[in-house]
Parts: structure tokens; sequence; C-alpha cells
């Protein structure tokens, strides 16, 4: 019989709607419950595609035997934390604070009052690997409460004032200065494994954001900085953890080297790493960056996009109750599927196929990761080198549709505004940048989508699935999105993106700000949002970027659109007040570091005015379209402007009747222009090369 999970829309909580245990979803009724039966809450968070979700499921909550004990002594409660990242950075905390460590599932005991007073995360059903077995978990959490519960509520109250109390500290504040970013590229070099790429031992991340600002420092002339993000993209994208047949990346590598992936694919990683390979490729020039940019943009069209142009969230670790088992060759099914065995032993020899495997959860199973270069290949079979790409790529094809025909991961197809404005962002800057009209076909239809569909009640929603927008949305959400909609407007100006964008900001200032905090910033939630147990303000970035860096950066972007110095004070404010922060920790404010590097600047403004399509405007457009110039503030526009253009257009006429181009700092313009050598001349007249020097 179905539990009160199944009218919810989320995929991951309909995974455990026919669970014998009596879930309910997070919300007063369950907490009424709790108080009139004077039981316990079980929190467990998870998510659609979390692997260590589905064991414990299976092991724990399939079990009559342990539902029994749940639903006699608990009100147990299911949060996907993709909806929900307020809860899950809420309880996480705790169970940081009082662990050491964290991660999902994530298996909370509260007060009926929601204060947490245990917890931890994966548990077994019998005790292995130092963990208490679930069952004993759940035994003496039901004798503690009977037996001493003012033990139980006095420790809650002591730990919920102690994660209250950490929203008040600071670093301290100090003023940006140029030598920030430097001093920050030394600590980040320190830690650089050069002999595998990236940062840390396993479990290894790709760490876009870190990969991101290192781009910013390249194109500053900093070579070390740009050998670090080119070396450690160049490892991830040999195999392993990169999908070398289908494209797309998984979450992360269990090992060192890149190989053993955690096999679920989000959608927000694949969006940050397509947007990295782009613009490393825009650097350097490097086809390889192009392609895996490509390669992982087409994924996303081809396996998560829903018809009316949102994108999905994920895609499952497990196929057919296995981990991995969707992507994973032996040689003898590469030898049918290619049939021809001069073709299936090139294949097997340059991506390192064995008859021992190299996964251990499916023996005699290779993950894919390639072995040889093109020369080495050569040599080894005698064939031309130029003839290597070609042929090994029509092979990869070959094997990717025989693939299409197994049991595929499940997907979760519900839309997250935060995660799509990251995949919107991709798409609409390789669509200019590659001059491919579906990526920006896909950015356009997806922006629509959001702004037609998200908006219930003329309030921003987080989640979108089969119809329906629920869920209030979050601060990453409202900065997110605008962040994505601006990233949109420069490369289809389109007044209608950037109105959007200033719209969300105006509700972000309005709803999400601390009016408490002399430094800035913003609470993760609205301020007409549930009563929670205290009022997130998450500064830390993580998988995604932190809803204040984006507000951060957004805020500095529009200041410069506009004018307004206000919105600038107030984003270097907050980044002042993150600054110690960011120098001790720099992977972890990697997205502050961004918007430090904007802040730093100099910014250059260009405004460009003419028929959008003439030939001449696009002659002003293409060279500033092309490249990577993270500090360029680009606005175009017919003239006269429409309204609801940056006041960046505003009293700027055509010379001479031709497409102009205005070349300004701080709204202060250079003589316009016609043509795009003269502007360009402008351009580095104020920078050695628009390549090397924001």
């Amino acid at each position: 019989m179905p539990n009160h999970l199944i009218h919810e829309s989320s995929p991951y909580l309909l995974q455990h709607a026919v669970n014998p245990v009596d879930w309910y979803p997070w919300g007063s009724e369950a907490l009424e419950i709790a108080r009139i039966e004077d039981k316990p809450i079980f929190l467990s968070i998870g998510y659609a595609a979390c692997h260590w979700c589905h064991v414990m499921a299976h092991e724990s909550f399939e079990n009559l035997i342990i539902a029994t004990l749940m639903n006699d002594n608990f009100v147990s409660i299911k949060v996907d934390r993709e909806e929900r990242p307020d809860l899950d950075s809420i309880y996480m905390s705790f169970v940081i604070t009082t662990t050491g460590q964290g991660g999902w599932p994530l298996s909370v005991f509260l007060t009926p009052e929601g204060k947490p007073f245990y917890g931890g995360t994966y548990f077994p059903p019998i005790r292995r690997h130092n963990l208490p077995a679930f069952r004993e978990v759940l035994e003496t959490i039901n004798r503690l409460w009977h037996t001493n519960r003012t033990g139980i509520l006095s420790s809650s109250e002591n730990l919920t004032q102690s994660l209250q109390s950490r929203l008040a500290d600071q670093s301290g504040e100090e003023q940006l200065s140029p030598d920030l970013l430097v001093r920050v590229v030394r600590t980040i070099a320190q830690s650089y494994d050069w002999q595998n790429g990236g940062w840390g031992g396993a479990t290894k991340f790709p760490q876009s954001m870190l990969i991101e600002f290192l781009l910013r420092q390249g194109s500053r002339g900093d070579h070390a900085s740009l050998d670090m993000a080119t070396h450690v993209l160049r490892a991830m994208d040999q195999g392993g953890m990169y999908d070398v047949l289908g494209g797309g990346f998984s979450r992360y590598s269990v090992d060192s080297t890149w190989l053993v992936p955690h096999f679920e694919k989000m959608l927000y990683d694949n969006a940050q790493l397509a947007l990295v390979y782009l613009h490393a490729y825009q650097l350097t020039g490097e086809p390889s960056f192009r392609e895996v940019c490509e390669a992982t943009l087409d994924f996303v069209l081809r396996e998560m996009t829903h018809p009316t142009g949102g994108f999905y969230s994920s895609l499952d670790a497990d196929s057919e109750g296995e981990e991995g088992k969707y992507y994973l060759w032996t040689p003898a099914e590469i030898h049918a599927a290619l049939q021809d065995p001069d073709d299936a032993e090139l294949f097997i020899v340059a991506y390192g196929v064995s008859d021992q495997g190299n996964f251990e959860g499916l023996l005699r199973r290779n993950i894919l990761r390639r072995n040889l270069t093109d020369e080495q290949l050569a040599q080894h079979f005698h064939l031309e080198v130029n003839a290597i790409p070609t042929r090994l790529s029509d092979l990869r094809k070959r094997l990717l549709d025989v693939r299409r025909g197994r049991v595929r991961p499940g997907t979760d197809d519900k839309v997250l505004v935060s995660w799509n404005a990251l995949m919107l962002t991709a798409f609409a800057e390789a669509g200019r940048s590659l001059e491919c009209l579906e990526y920006s076909q896909a950015a356009i239809r997806n922006a629509s989508f959001i702004l037609e569909n998200m908006f219930p009640a003329g309030k921003l929603a987080r989640s979108w699935r089969e119809g329906q927008a629920k869920r209030a949305a979050y601060l990453e959400d409202y900065a997110g999105l605008a962040v994505a909609l601006l990233s949109l407007y420069r490369a289809d100006p389109n007044p209608r993106w950037y109105q959007a964008a200033v719209n969300l900001v105006g509700e972000m200032l309005a709803h999400f700000g601390d009016k408490t905090d002399p430094t800035g910033g913003f609470f993760d939630t609205r301020d007409d949002h549930e009563a929670l147990l205290y009022r997130p303000k998450d500064l830390q970035d993580n998988a995604t970027p932190s809803g204040n860096a984006l507000a951060a950066m957004v805020l500095l972007q529009l200041a410069t659109y506009d004018g307004r110095s206000d919105w600038r004070t107030l984003a270097e404010r907050m980044l002042s007040s993150n600054l110690g922060l960011m120098l001790r920790y720099p992977s972890a404010f990697a997205q502050w570091l961004c918007a430090a590097d904007f802040a730093l600047g100099p910014v250059h403004e260009v405004a460009i005015l003419g028929d959008l399509v003439d030939l001449g405007t696009q002659g002003l457009l293409q060279p500033l379209l092309h490249g990577y110039h993270p500090c360029l503030v680009l606005a175009a526009s017919p003239y006269p402007p429409p309204a609801g253009s940056p006041a960046l257009l505003s009293d700027r006429p055509l010379m001479n009747g031709k497409p102009t181009a205005y070349v300004c700092r701080g709204f202060v313009c250079q003589h316009p222009v016609n043509t795009a050598e003269e502007m360009l001349f402008q351009l580095t007249q104020e920078i050695s090369n628009i390549n090397i020097d924001c």
C-alpha cells in the first residue's frame, strides 16, 4: 500500500512511495503528528541518482521488520535534497559538526520541533566498517527517547544554538587588492597534483569553479594558472570519469587517477565542465577541448532535455541494480559490436580494455579510458597518424549505438532552476562562440521555458515536473538565473533577457537581504519562506556555486550595465567580508574568487548599436563573441535601443549613420568607431592584449 509520498512529484520521493515505511513529505502535517503522538522524527535526505541512498533503501526501508520498528516509534520524513537545499544545508551542518563528515543519504533524528539530536549518513543493516546497524540505532534512540528525554532535549537545544550562532561567524573584513589573485594562485598551486591532475587524492572531484578561476588568471597572462587548468582538463577527458562514447561526465572519481567514476551524471557538473572546456578552447585553440565541450552539450541535448526546453536533473549511477553496468565493456562485447577484428583490436588497445578488467564492482569489465596517443597507435598498428582520430570517432559512434540497446540508467526528470541556469549559460556561450545554431536555440528555449513555466502566482519556483512548478525558489535560483540571463543577453541581445535579470535581482534585494548584517549578503530563503530551525545563509561553494557568490557576481555585472554604484558597493562589501575565507580555502570559495577577479578588473564596457543582422554590426560583434573575455561587458542593440535595454546603450548615437561601437570604462567612452579594427585598437590602448588581460 502506498505511503504519504505517493502524491509527490519528486522522482526520488516517488521511489520510496511504496516502501513499507510510512514516509511523510516534509511539512506541517508530519511535524504535527510527531507532536501529537509524542514521537521523535527520523529524517532521511537524499536524491534520485544517489547510489548509497538506493542501497540503504533496499537494505533497510524495504525490510518489513525495520519498517515496523520505524512506523511504531518514529514519524519518518523523506526529503529530496535537490528540491529542499535549505533543509539539506541545516541538517547537513548538524551532522558534519557532530560527526566530522557528511554525505547522502543523510540520516537525522529530530525532536517534534525539528531540532536535531543525533545523525549520520548511511547506516548498514548489520554492524560493519565501524558503523552501527540501523536497527540498533533505531532501538537505542527509541529507548533514550523514553528513558532520557531530558538529556536528549538538552543536547538538542545546545546543538541548535551552536548551529544558529555559526551564522554570525565572519572572517574579518579586508580590502580587495590586486595581489589577492597572486596569493590565491600560489595557495592553489601548492596542493596541485602534477602526476594525475587535479587536487587531492581519492576521492577526486573536478573542481570546475576553481578551473574557471585559473582560466581567468590565464587570460591575464599567468602561464602557471593556465598550465594547471589545461593539465587537469586533459587528465579528466581521457575517459573514466568522462564518457568517451556518449559524452558527459560522472560526478567524481573514486580514485586519484580519474579512472573509476561514481557513475551518476549530474546536470550541474556537466554544465560547469562544458563551460570550462569551452573557455580553455577559446584561450588555447586546442581542438580536443572544443570536442569535449560539444560532446557534453550534445549528450545533454540527447539525454537530459525535456521536449519543451527544460533540462533534467540527473542520470542514475545504477542500471539493472548494479552501479555502472550501462557503461562497462568486455573485449568480447567490443568484438561482437564492431565485428571487424582489426577495428576491435584498435579500439581495445586505444582504450586499455583487458580480459582482467579494471572495475572491481563487475568482474572482468572495463571502464573505457584512453590508453595510447594517436602517434603510439599509428606506430603500433602501422597506420597513418592522421587517420587515427577519424577512425576512433567512427568506432565510438558504433559502440554508442550498441550501448543504446542496453537497459539505461534512470532519469531524474525534474527541472531545477539553478541547475538549468548553469546549463543555460553553457549553451548560450557555446552557441555564440562556436556559431552553433542548435546550441543557441537550446539556450533560448530553456530561458523561455523557465520564464513561462516557473513563476506560479508571480514568484519564482524551485522545481518543475510534469507541468507543475513547485517549491519556493532559493537565493541560488534567483541569482543564478539572473547571471544566466545576462549570458544569454550577450549572445542574443533581446531586452527581454536583460529585463528579466534586472527583475530577479530586484526580488533578490527585496526578499533575501540580511538587513542586520553591515557587510551585506543574503539569506538562502525568502523572507516569506516557512519557518525553519534557523534561516540558512550558506557562503561556501559546494558542487554548485553558493547563492551569495552568484549574487555578488550578478550585482557587479548589472552595476556595470546600468551604472549602479550602489550595487557595486554592496557586492564589494560582500567580497571583502569573505576575503579571508577565499585566501585560506580557495577550492571552497572559487565562485567568490571569480567574482573578485571581475571586481578587480579592469572591466571594459562595449556598446554596439546598429541593425543586428547587418554585416557591419556583425563585424563589430564577432571578435568579441568568439574569444574568452571574462572582464568584458558587452551590450548590443538596434538604434535607437528599445525599452528595457541597459543604460550602457543610452545616449549613444550612430556615427555616420553606420553600425557603431563605443568602448567605455565606468560609462566614460572613447570616440565612437565604425570598424572592428578601430574598436580593437581602442581596447588594446587600455589593455596590452584583449586575449591576455581582462
